[in-house]
């Protein structure tokens, strides 16, 4: 997955995330859970998660590697992320 392909990946990710403020908190809790050390010297310049890691998680959803997740299916992780937080605590 090229770095300009990764990009529009997170920014329409990033507007569905956007449009759920309930989601917010998990969502900036598992993008510091996942992006790697030092992000900002790498290009592109934004706390994405390692490239194995990204196709591995892929690959076992999509069963393919190069499928990038949809912004749908961010949404329905991060909302299953939210309510794993809250029936630990």
């Amino acid at each position: 997955m090229g770095a300009v392909f990764a990009a529009r990946v997170v920014l329409r990710s990033t507007m569905a995330v956007a449009a759920r403020p309930r989601l917010w908190s998990t969502a900036l809790i598992q993008l510091a859970r996942f992006a790697p050390d030092r992000w900002w010297r790498r290009p592109p310049f934004m706390p994405l998660p390692p490239v194995e890691l990204a196709r591995f998680r892929s690959e076992t959803m999509y069963g393919d590697p190069g499928i990038p997740p949809s912004p749908a299916d961010i949404v329905v992780w991060l909302e299953w992320c939210r309510a794993r937080n809250r029936s630990a605590s």
